[in-house]
């Protein structure tokens, strides 16, 4: 089994896939009851773990704001420390919800330009006198 210290330098989660799922999909109030049923030390890891991933980034703090400061010290040092006083920002507790995910923007511009055809100055009557010339030579 890994001790704390090992799971956070492993990147190991500390939970399951299934429960990592239910709690990314959980509204706020379901989170905060899958999160209870996780120990301290292990939701401190858990709140690590998704912090490192920035598509988890907003689960991350709702997590970390059920941690102490202790906890989230003691796994991830300076970057537990870190996340506890984001946690804890009050411009943040409204957006805390992981449902509150940034929109995905898609360009309007086109992948790549091309250069327009330009036409040689030959027509097809001298392109045509140039072939029999050369062909007759």
């Amino acid at each position: 089994m890994f001790s704390s210290r090992d799971a956070y330098e492993n990147d190991a989660c500390p939970v399951g896939d299934d429960m990592l799922g239910q709690m990314y999909r959980a509204n706020p109030n379901g989170l905060s009851l899958l999160v209870a049923n996780v120990s301290p030390d292990a939701r401190a890891m858990l709140a690590l773990f998704c912090y490192r991933r920035s598509h988890l980034h907003s689960l991350a703090l709702a997590i970390a704001s059920s941690c102490n400061e202790r906890d989230l010290i003691n796994i991830g040092g300076r970057v537990g420390s870190t996340l506890y006083a984001l946690s804890r920002e009050p411009a943040r507790a409204a957006a805390v919800s992981h449902g509150n995910r940034k929109p995905i923007t898609l360009s309007t511009k086109p992948l790549s330009t091309f250069a327009p055809v330009v036409d040689d100055d030959l027509d097809d009557e001298d392109f045509t006198d140039t072939v029999t010339a050369q062909a007759g030579a």
